[in-house]
């Protein structure tokens, strides 16, 4: 089957929760404002915030524009109409080749950065990968604003889960990303992903994943309910063996640098109330950040790469 076919359903995009129904082969359109290429705003290997991808990191795809758009977005360069010098259009060969190029310095994961409004260009290049010896490990490093049904597509094909789990707070979440209905949405979607992995990663003899689902949470400011919330139902509803990436990078981007509540940094003595709920749930199996890293996250897509000085 030819590796192109998933686009046809961009035709009429009804490819994430949104349910625009748009034809985005005649323009970039609907909610994300995406046409049916391949639009990027970086191809790069990237050693993030997990250990467990290993000392080579990921080879990540940074898809342009988004299906959410979360006010404090620290890529907000390419999840926002981005400048052209910055995104930039790819054919699907040109993709599979800048990412072949990358793996063949030892790296083995390919991660979709963004995916859940380009599916079908995710799966296409999925399946122009995948006959690749030796295949590459695909990560799907996602907002959590997805269909559960998406997610049921990439049975057996994805091999790491790496979502967002941003809201429980229905409130909170139409606040900064003008999206009511993210934690019903979010929640379905991780119970689809825990129903394919389970709680346990699977790690190589050199303690590199092959396999699982890790759940990252943002704690931001003046949320901490909200973090316990979370937490609360990544352990009641999925399991306290799951694995959590607990990150307090949050640092203000400048379209919220004036905002009375997103205007400001993480406190320590907010991040410890998160930490101490972590404790008394028993979740013990993941990593969380020291505050340090507020200032260590912060990528620049104008730059070769956007990680790297």
């Amino acid at each position: 089957m030819p590796a192109l076919w998933p686009l046809a359903r961009l035709a009429s995009c009804r490819e994430c929760p949104r349910q625009c129904r748009v034809d985005r082969y005649k323009s970039p359109s609907g909610f994300c404002g995406t046409g049916a290429g391949f639009s990027v705003g970086a191809v790069c290997r990237h050693r993030g915030e997990e250990p467990v991808f290993g000392e080579n990191g990921v080879c990540n795809v940074f898809f342009t524009q988004c299906n959410l758009q979360c006010r404090y977005c620290q890529n907000f360069q390419i999840s926002r109409t981005p400048r052209p010098e910055i995104a930039y259009e790819l054919t699907l060969q040109e993709m599979a080749e800048k990412i072949r190029r990358i793996l063949a310095e030892g790296v083995r994961h390919v991660g979709f950065v963004s995916p859940s409004h380009v599916f079908p260009q995710m799966e296409a290049l999925m399946e122009e990968l995948g006959g690749d010896q030796p295949a590459p490990l695909f990560v799907m490093n996602t907002n959590g604003y997805d269909l559960a049904g998406q997610i049921r597509r990439l049975e057996g094909r994805m091999q790491v889960y790496l979502p967002d789990l941003k809201y429980m707070d229905p409130v909170v979440a139409d606040r900064f990303s003008g999206c009511p209905e993210y934690p019903e949405v979010a929640q379905a979607a991780l119970r689809e992903m825990f129903r394919q992995k389970g709680p346990e990663l699977v790690l190589d003899s050199q303690g590199v994943i092959s396999s699982g689902l890790i759940i990252r949470h943002l704690v931001l400011p003046g949320q901490v309910e909200n973090s316990r919330a979370v937490l609360r139902f990544i352990a009641c509803e999925l399991s306290p063996e799951v694995t959590v990436s607990l990150m307090s990078q949050y640092a203000p981007v400048p379209d919220v640098a004036d905002d009375p509540e997103l205007g400001r940094r993480l406190t320590p003595a907010e991040y410890e109330e998160v930490l101490e709920e972590l404790d008394r749930l028993g979740m013990e199996n993941g990593w969380v950040q020291a505050l340090e890293s507020q200032d260590h996250y912060c990528p620049d897509f104008a730059r070769g790469h956007p990680f790297e000085k």
